[in-house]
């Protein structure tokens, strides 16, 4: 795994762009345009909905609460599943993901962090920053725990493999319900451009939002030490990751949405799986967060008497 070290280097000196990554990028959004020749069916639309949040949980619970930042605990073998779930994403591998990310929260919008808006714009921090080969090295050092899992190595060496097995996948599975329910109006093809490079579209930028937009634009109710924010409708589209100054504030706490009024549908679905035994230990938003609300409470009360 090549170090990602050159990050820190100055942007005037971004290196050589990632011609084969940015290839691969521009087929995926151009592929969506094929929406013109497959049409459109509400199976389609319902495929492409399904496959998108099941990818985003992939990548907020596996890649960013667990593989990232470990609020919580999990068995080995659940462990692959999250990470095969989120590497169907093709963000990368689980390593390069949550290197990345611990680079991120070590460097948030200082001039070391890789993709801060604050400091370097929009766009560079929303994709630009993704298209140099620089970038694209995974840091050992960042990722110590994670290293000891043969099987992450492999998923992070063959990212692009669950990608194509999904593709596959719902290509299949939409000629099979052509033949079988004809009366939905869908087949293999489209399908694949609903079900994969529409919703594989969506949700990179739905993720990317929250490298750019919500260090731009939105409320902050804690004091960090970077410029992060709170989205509403980012933390509906992103199944509760838009609640990002709430995570700068205590990165180590699974909840993201940490009153009832912030949505954070990844955090119901790991309660649920707690419950069922497949993940434990979640770490939840330290007292001083709810302390902090109650003394706001009682100075409000004390002002209105």
């Amino acid at each position: 795994m090549r170090e990602l070290t050159a990050s820190v280097q100055c942007r005037s000196t971004r290196g050589e762009m990632d011609y084969p990554l940015l290839a691969q990028v521009f087929f995926l959004h151009s592929a969506c345009a094929l929406v013109f020749w497959v049409g459109f069916s509400w199976t389609a639309l319902l495929a492409c909905l399904s496959v998108y949040f099941i990818r985003m949980f992939g990548v907020t619970a596996g890649y960013h609460r667990y593989f990232a930042h470990r609020t919580y605990r999990t068995s080995r073998a659940f462990q692959f599943v999250l990470g095969f779930l989120a590497t169907t994403s093709y963000q990368r591998g689980p390593l390069w993901w949550a290197a990345h990310h611990r680079f991120h929260h070590t460097h948030s919008d200082t001039e070391a962090d890789i993709h801060s808006p604050v400091r370097d714009g929009f766009c560079w921090s929303h994709f630009g920053w993704l298209l140099y080969r620089r970038n694209s090295g995974t840091d050992p050092k960042m990722i110590p725990n994670l290293l000891q899992y043969p099987e992450l190595r492999f998923l992070n060496d063959v990212y692009p493999l669950p990608p194509v097995l999904l593709a596959v996948s719902i290509f299949l599975f939409g000629e099979a319900l052509g033949r079988a329910a004809p009366s939905l109006g869908t087949d293999g093809w489209q399908m694949l451009v609903w079900g994969f490079f529409i919703s594989t579209v969506l949700l990179y930028h739905a993720t990317f939002l929250l490298t750019s937009l919500t260090h731009i634009v939105g409320q902050r109710s804690f004091d960090t030490p970077d410029n992060s924010r709170n989205s509403f409708l980012l933390a509906l589209v992103t199944l509760g990751e838009g609640w990002h100054n709430n995570h700068h504030y205590c990165p180590s706490s699974e909840r993201q949405g940490f009153y009832w009024w912030e949505v954070d549908v990844s955090h119901y679905v790991l309660k649920l799986l707690e419950r069922l035994g497949l993940v434990w230990d979640i770490k939840a938003p330290p007292k001083r967060v709810y302390a902090r609300e109650r003394r706001g409470e009682r100075d409000r009360r004390s002002f209105a008497g």
